[in-house]
């Protein structure tokens, strides 16, 4: 996943948690009840950072889980 501001992501489908890490803090957060569908229109997405500024940024229940210690 090509993203100058998201160095990875993870998908638990039947949690519907996402879990981002960004690359300027290393730091990761875990997005709760995230449908599938915004999962794979994330991942399909060609600008990363747009996708999940207008999606997912603000509109899930998040939490910090991690520094750049867990990279």
């Amino acid at each position: 996943m090509p993203s100058t501001s998201i160095s990875k992501t993870d998908y638990d489908p039947e949690s519907r948690v996402l879990s981002v890490w960004f690359v300027a803090s290393g730091k990761r957060y875990e997005f709760e009840g995230v449908p599938p569908e915004t999962f794979a229109a994330f991942r399909a997405a060609f600008a990363k950072g747009r996708f999940f500024n207008d999606h997912i940024r603000n509109h899930f229940r998040y939490r910090r889980i991690s520094g750049d210690d867990e990279r």
